[in-house]
């Protein structure tokens, strides 16, 4: 019997230290669960149980219980960590903390979503029949059925492929449709940097000036400039692993001003020293974005009255930590067709139905291979100059985001490729599906 009682005494200890070293991770676990089902729902209009089986069903999230009550989720992980997403009016959803008010007054951003009857993409009425001797649309299909093939692996949601400004082919898995918004995630990343695009066009921010961040100021910090911070080689320390508690993890799911954790970190290399990816940064920038203006409310109308509403991206979102940033490093939401409006902004240039939003030149900026990144990152923009992928012209460059969300541009091609899913490379096949697409453009 002493033996029993030692023996249980000893499971509990285990099982109480288990608790314990896991607890902060259940924090995180049940954040993005309550957070992810919040606004998968509400921005996306999904049904909730598609998304627990879907969005929510991958290692460690699965294993939180969620509850919705009204516009908020609930989420926890063994009856364990309560944690609560909070969806507002124009802000998307957020997760709340002790810094939260029930009485906080949340204002939105003004939005000019009137359509001038123009079909995709400047405007929303219908496509352009059009019919391009030169494609194979044989081998176009084939390239989406290759995308659609094999969804236990690949999972992929919604293809869009545009040449010269016109859709020559789409489709829509399961619970899909042109007008679904899809998270972009990392694809926020480079409208926070065409952001920046568009001030620098219109001389109201030098991206070769320091950043202005006060903490800054006394130490060798005070060389980081704007440029540095959208190439990623600040030379600040970050960790971006969403596998663990890392910087990233606990900056989404436990911060509630997203844009302070990069700024506090310390220097471990001069700027452009290393090149080291990072949300902190982008958010960061967000917080500096948010400087460039005298009030609160020009700030938040901002991305939408310069860039998102004046490109016809009706259906999208960024959505606001709890002290009311844009989230620039994840959460921008948009149906596939809009996101294909972004791509083919750029490649026209910066041109959008007659009208300049940013400097052609802008274009050459932000695919300048960034040194330290092996050819793969120019300016909060992903390249293809090494050849990462090896059958498709070194001219691409693209926005992406975490579980294989792509916007693709390739101007050789007079080409815009969007592919969304819940996975990436190497399980999406990048190259071998954008070969075909490729190879369908004679």
């Amino acid at each position: 019997m002493k033996l029993f009682k030692r023996l249980l005494l000893v499971l509990l200890i285990l099982l109480g230290a288990i608790a314990v070293y896991n607890y902060p991770k259940l924090n995180i676990i049940a954040g993005y669960a309550s957070k992810n089902m919040a606004s998968t729902h509400f921005i996306a209009g999904r049904d909730y149980k598609a998304i627990a089986d879907n969005d929510n069903n991958v290692p460690l999230i699965k294993l939180a219980d969620t509850k919705v009550e009204g516009n908020n989720v609930s989420a926890t992980v063994f009856g364990l960590m309560e944690r609560k997403a909070l969806c507002r009016d124009g802000l998307g959803c957020v997760l709340i903390n002790d810094d939260y008010h029930d009485d906080t007054a949340w204002p939105k951003p003004n939005r000019e979503q009137s359509e001038n009857g123009l079909p995709f993409p400047f405007g929303n009425n219908g496509q352009q029949d059009s019919i391009f001797e030169n494609v194979d649309y044989s081998k176009l299909t084939a390239a989406l059925d290759f995308a659609f093939d094999h969804y236990e692996t690949q999972k992929t949601r919604t293809v869009l492929v545009a040449y010269k400004n016109r859709i020559i082919a789409e489709r829509y898995g399961q619970g899909f449709t042109a007008q679904t918004p899809i998270l972009g995630w990392s694809m926020t990343k480079s409208i926070l940097a065409t952001l920046y695009g568009i001030l620098s066009y219109q001389n109201l921010v030098d991206i070769n000036q320091a950043a202005p961040v006060k903490a800054w100021k006394q130490d060798d910090r005070k060389a980081i400039t704007l440029n540095h911070l959208l190439r990623m080689q600040s030379g600040l320390a970050w960790e971006e692993d969403y596998t663990t508690i890392s910087d990233v993890t606990k900056m989404l799911f436990l911060e509630s001003d997203m844009s302070e954790p990069q700024a506090m970190k310390k220097a471990v290399a001069p700027p452009t020293g290393i090149w080291n990816y990072s949300s902190g940064t982008s958010n960061l920038l967000s917080g500096i974005l948010r400087q460039q203006f005298a009030t609160f409310q020009e700030y938040l109308d901002f991305p939408y009255k310069a860039l998102i509403d004046k490109i016809g991206m009706h259906s999208m979102m960024i959505e606001t930590d709890l002290a009311e940033n844009f989230v620039g490093s994840s959460y921008g939401w948009a149906n596939t067709r809009d996101w294909a409006k972004f791509g083919l902004l750029y490649l026209n240039k910066g041109q959008w139905n007659n009208e300049q939003l940013f400097d052609p030149a802008w274009v050459d900026y932000i695919t300048k291979v960034t040194q330290g990144s092996d050819g793969t990152y120019g300016a909060h923009f992903w390249l293809n100059a090494q050849g990462k992928y090896p059958d498709v012209p070194r001219d691409l460059y693209s926005a992406n985001g975490y579980q294989g969300q792509y916007v693709f541009i390739i101007p050789s091609k007079d080409l815009v490729v969007v592919r969304t899913g819940l996975a990436e490379d190497p399980d999406f096949d990048v190259n071998g599906f954008l070969k075909m697409v490729v190879g369908a453009i004679n």
